[in-house]
């Protein structure tokens, strides 16, 4: 008779084995006490360096798999965070998942994850959820914060982290995005190109981030002394649908302008979809120009210049900041703001204004381009 050994029960056996293995074992590969490695998979900042490099190396060479719950219980600690965003809808939200993961994960979380969606019943659950399992900490990452979430979450006096604004308490701190610096780039970039009429498609108003976007566009109009009349401010939705939407509404603005900055890229991928119905060209006759650097901006047609507000660096700042609030004895521990630069990326959605001297030469030099083959 022959036995037929499948993946799933070989994993399980692998499994069982692991769960055999104690901290005593590991300590005895490592030539430490039991307490150093218990230190050391707390993640206690007190153990030498050399100690614990030793300890982990025992834990892949054993294959030890700490018990996340018991740890929890010995130390107070779940060793968990919470991150709360909008949507995962808008390719943006992802990655920032993503990149929080994959950061916590490397030192020692694991992370639960939610999203609000703007509904009042899911938002309700996913803070039961997130009070249910003893999160250590919790970011908020909806860049427009919500009252009946900041009001629960606050009452329970656990370090949590948000985007632009928050309450002004001892265990809340803010990543604070600069938005100014990039879309001063962006509004820069395109006058320096010869663009003097220039539109801006908000994010809906009601949001704190797309606010200050739209402020921070009217300010680096200001600088350089151009003017915006109240058509070419037009407010979205931060969607797709919603940027072409506004491109209809744009398309009604007599003149037109010559450009458009848009408040994140999804309204920007939506304005390239609006224009391909029309026989307006990107950048020949509009330039456009998004805010977020998705992934995905680099793979329009054409490549789309926007303002990069890095997922790694909100990621990576989001975590710092909760360990702050998490870990009594963090360097950071008295420190309440995370500063987010932006900075602005240009690809080839942005040219000269229609008709300019430049934009004629740069048509005319395409044009001569396929007789010089022959």
């Amino acid at each position: 008779m022959v036995a037929i050994v499948t993946d799933s029960a070989r994993s399980s056996a692998n499994r069982r084995r692991a769960a055999t293995i104690s901290i005593r074992d590991v300590a005895k590969r490592a030539g430490v006490s039991i307490a150093t490695v218990s230190r050391t998979v707390n993640r206690i900042s007190t153990v030498n360096e050399e100690l614990a490099a030793r300890v982990w190396k025992a834990v892949e060479e054993v294959g030890y798999l700490p018990n996340t719950q018991a740890r929890a219980l010995v130390s107070g600690r779940s060793r968990m965070l919470g991150l709360i965003v909008s949507e995962i809808t808008n390719p943006f939200f992802p990655e920032l998942i993503q990149e929080f993961e994959n950061i916590a994960v490397t030192q020692g979380y694991e992370v639960l994850i939610g999203s609000t969606n703007y509904e009042p019943v899911r938002t309700e659950a996913l803070i039961r959820r997130v009070l249910q399992r003893n999160v250590d900490g919790v970011a908020v990452m909806t860049f427009g914060i919500e009252e009946e979430l900041v009001q629960k979450l606050v009452e329970r006096e656990f370090p949590l982290v948000f985007v632009d604004a928050g309450p002004n308490l001892p265990n809340i701190r803010l990543l604070k995005v600069d938005y100014g610096e990039g879309i001063r780039e962006a509004v820069q970039h395109l006058a320096a190109l010869g663009h003097r009429q220039i539109a801006f498609f908000s994010g809906p108003l009601h949001l704190r981030s797309a606010l200050a976007r739209r402020d921070a566009f009217r300010k680096s109009m200001a600088e350089l002394g151009l003017t915006v009349p109240v058509e070419n401010m037009i407010e979205g939705t931060h969607t797709m649908e919603g940027g072409i939407a506004a491109t209809e509404r744009f398309l009604a603005i007599d003149p037109l302008p010559t450009a458009i900055v848009c408040s994140n890229d999804m309204t920007a991928i939506g304005v390239l979809h609006g224009l391909h119905r029309t026989t307006h060209k990107v950048p020949e006759d509009i330039s456009v120009v998004g805010f977020d650097d998705i992934h995905l901006a680099q793979f329009m047609l054409p490549p789309l210049t926007t303002v990069q507000m890095s997922c790694n660096h909100l990621a990576a700042s989001a975590i710092e900041a909760l360990r702050a609030g998490i870990e009594p004895d963090n360097p950071n521990a008295s420190r309440k703001e995370w500063r987010i630069p932006t900075r602005l990326v240009v690809r080839q959605s942005s040219s000269f204004p229609r008709g300019s001297l430049p934009a004629l030469a740069k048509a005319g030099s395409r044009a001569r381009r396929p007789s010089e083959r022959h």
